[in-house]
Parts: structure tokens; sequence; C-alpha cells
């Protein structure tokens, strides 16, 4: 089993949401909620306080370095439309495309778009004639899908996606490859509420069990989604917990891939 470690960029700044959306005072929400639940410290709590007023909520850079380090391939999914909370500019994602385009990270698109094809097709238009790509893949923001969207994507020219949660291999939808994926942070640590519900440990133990149901269920490929957003000590037990389980996923002997050389592998004969 191989393992492909992607990321979704959901915020660049602070103030691209004001007047937008109900993001920041559902930031202050679940930050004094974790801070009154004993999940997150006076430390932890000042260094979002820092985030807020430095109107820095990405880190992109970051996470890259971490990953060359740890010779996992930086796999990102960025946005070109808004919608659900994701408030960021093209000119926004332009910057940190050919940032990221700069490090030899593969970029994908977080889509917006998920029943309507018309809108799906701008999108993928919209990216690639900002990033200068031929094609690439998409993973959809909150993972929203319907009956259509896959077959969407397909006609669209997407040449995969992400967006399935499940224990199953990838497999092919017309001309695209769809790869599902078992492991997303928010889903460990949060489990099914908007703050943080469990600790590091347990974080680790729920996700040493998915490790090992991807094992049992023969996956040639265990997908694993992070937000850069938390790769910083003002959010500690999920950089952490990244940490620990890109440690333990080598410790294990697992090779980490992107999308791309994935389908080179499975399509090669």
């Amino acid at each position: 089993m191989k393992v492909i470690v992607s990321h979704d960029i959901d915020h660049i700044t602070v103030w691209e949401h004001l007047f937008k959306d109900t993001i920041i005072p559902k930031f202050m929400a679940r930050m004094h909620i974790e801070l009154f639940n004993g999940k997150i410290g006076i430390n932890e709590y000042t260094l979002r306080w820092a985030d807020f007023f430095k109107n820095k909520w990405q880190n992109i850079d970051e996470l890259i370095t971490f990953n060359n380090i740890h010779k996992v391939p930086s796999s990102f999914f960025i946005a070109v439309s808004n919608g659900v909370g994701l408030s960021y500019s093209n000119e926004s994602a332009l910057v940190w495309i050919n940032q990221m385009k700069k490090r030899n990270c593969e970029i994908g698109i977080h889509g917006i778009a998920f029943d309507n094809k018309a809108e799906i097709e701008k999108e993928l238009n919209t990216f690639l004639s900002l990033s200068g790509q031929k094609q690439c893949g998409i993973r959809m923001h909150y993972v929203r899908n319907n009956e259509n969207t896959f077959r969407y994507f397909d006609e669209a020219g997407y040449c995969y996606d992400s967006t399935e949660n499940s224990f199953k291999n990838p497999y092919k939808i017309g001309n695209m490859w769809e790869f599902p994926f078992q492991i997303m942070d928010g889903w460990v640590i949060e489990e099914g509420q908007r703050w943080q519900t469990r600790t590091l440990e347990q974080a680790k133990d729920t996700t040493k069990k998915l490790i090992d149901r991807a094992h049992t269920e023969n996956l040639n490929y265990l997908g694993i989604d992070f937000h850069d957003r938390y790769f910083s000590h003002s959010f500690k037990t999920w950089v952490e917990w990244y940490m620990w389980t890109i440690n333990y996923c080598s410790n294990q002997g697992l090779e980490f891939v992107n999308f791309t050389q994935a389908i080179q592998e499975l399509e090669t004969p």
C-alpha cells in the first residue's frame, strides 16, 4: 500500500472573510469553546489571536518544507470560485499557484460547483487559464457531491477526482480516475463537531485503526487529507497529529506518491 497525502486550501487571509461570510465569528466561537473545554491551552489560544492580527490563515510554504524533508510529494487543491465559507480571490489564488509551481507541487482545484455542469466546466477553464496547466484533478470543498457530480467531472475533462470518502481502490469513471480517500484531519480530531473533541492520543488511535482497516481491505493507495491552515502551533493537536501520521506511515514502510504518480502506476501495463 502506498500513501497519497493532499491538502485543501480553504483560507488564505483573515480579511478575505470580512462582510462576505460568517467564518470570523464562527472562528471566534470555536476557539473559545475549545479553550473552555480544555482542548487548547492559553499559549495556543494566544497564537490564534496572533494569526488573526497577522492576517495569516495559510501555512502553505511551511507545509511544503516539512513534506520535502520527509519525502512526501506536496499535492494541493486550491479554489477559483467562492462559496460555503471559502472567499479568497483568484488574484490571491494565483500568487500561491505560482509559488507552488516553483516548488514543484501537484496542484488541482478545490471545487465549489458540484451540481451544475456549466459551472464545473467554468471552474476548470478558469484554473487552467490561471495556472497554465493542460489538465488537473479536483476535490470538492466539504466533499459535496450528488449522483451527477463525478460524471460531470469526467465530461468536463478532469483527469482525477478525490472527493469520495470510502475504503475502495482507485477506479475509472469514463476517462477520469476516482481516488477515494480514507482519512481527513477534521474527522479524526473533531469527531463530527465544528471544534476539537479528541485529544492527540485519541486521534492517533483512530488513525491507526483506519490504516489497519486499509490494510485489511487490501487498498493499494491510502488517501490522507490535511488542511494547510492547521500546520501551525496555533493548532497544536492538528500539527502534531499530521507530523506523527507522516512518521507513522514512514515507520510502517509505506511509500508516499502523488495522484499523478499513482495514475502512471495504474496505467502502466
